[in-house]
């Protein structure tokens, strides 16, 4: 007889360690995740998010390099944040857009910022021959509270996306994407989002904004230090980052 469930009455989720691959920011190396499905523990996500996992679908994961610990999960306390004269500049440049949450129904024009700014940002990155299907899954498919915002011009052209899920102490800037044609690029999107999420944490009262991972050797991610101050989470705690 299977005495499992009298001793676990409650089963520990179960973790699994991924296949090696190259990995996406740092050249000549290997990566492996500690991957879950929470699918059926919604109520897990905060806690792992807690201790440096992201999520993607309906699973969370977290980097389990042997080799490399370059990846630091990274959040910005919100509450405490201040704006820089560089951020100034950014927000004073998208006071024209305007925020909404998507109602659940994507569409072509998503798909196509989506497909143009990996074009320009992650060519050769794993999501680079997504579907439709698989974009619209990886917005929509969701175990706990996530919101797609949408920036808009006056004129209601789209520009810029970001999923963002609601956690117990803060919001998660899951993943961005927005127009990357020359005559945006001014605009800064990436900054304006991260600024705006911030903004909006603050009037949700809650303290931190997540933002994944910062690699400080990878153009790609070491942006992420810049939002001041942020916590790096090291040796199983979450402690400030030095500016």
């Amino acid at each position: 007889m299977d005495q499992t469930s009298r001793i676990f009455p409650v089963l520990p989720l179960r973790l699994r360690v991924t296949r090696p691959q190259p990995c996406a920011y740092l050249a000549g190396q290997q990566e492996q995740r500690l991957a879950g499905d929470i699918s059926a523990r919604p109520e897990e996500h905060d806690s792992l998010a807690e201790a440096g996992f992201r999520r993607v679908e309906n699973w969370v994961y977290k980097p389990a390099c042997l080799q490399c610990q370059a990846c630091q999960p990274i959040r910005v306390v919100a509450s405490d944040f201040t704006l820089s004269r560089n951020h100034k500049r950014v927000l004073s440049q998208n006071t024209d857009l305007i925020r909404t949450i998507n109602g659940g129904s994507l569409t072509l024009e998503h798909y196509d910022i989506f497909q143009r700014y990996l074009g320009q940002r992650h060519e050769d990155g794993q999501m680079a021959s997504m579907s439709f299907d698989e974009f619209s899954a990886m917005i929509t498919n969701s175990p706990i509270q996530t919101s797609l915002y949408e920036y808009r011009r006056a004129n209601g052209q789209l520009v810029a996306c970001v999923l963002t899920d609601l956690q117990r102490d803060g919001l998660s800037a899951v993943y961005s994407f927005f127009d990357t044609r020359p005559d945006m690029a001014k605009r800064s999107f990436g900054t304006f989002i991260i600024l705006d999420l911030i903004r909006l944490s603050q009037k949700l009262e809650l303290p931190y904004l997540y933002l994944g991972y910062y690699v400080e050797q990878s153009p790609k991610m070491a942006y992420k230090g810049r939002f001041n101050p942020c916590q790096l989470f090291k040796n199983g705690k979450w402690e400030t980052a030095s500016s």
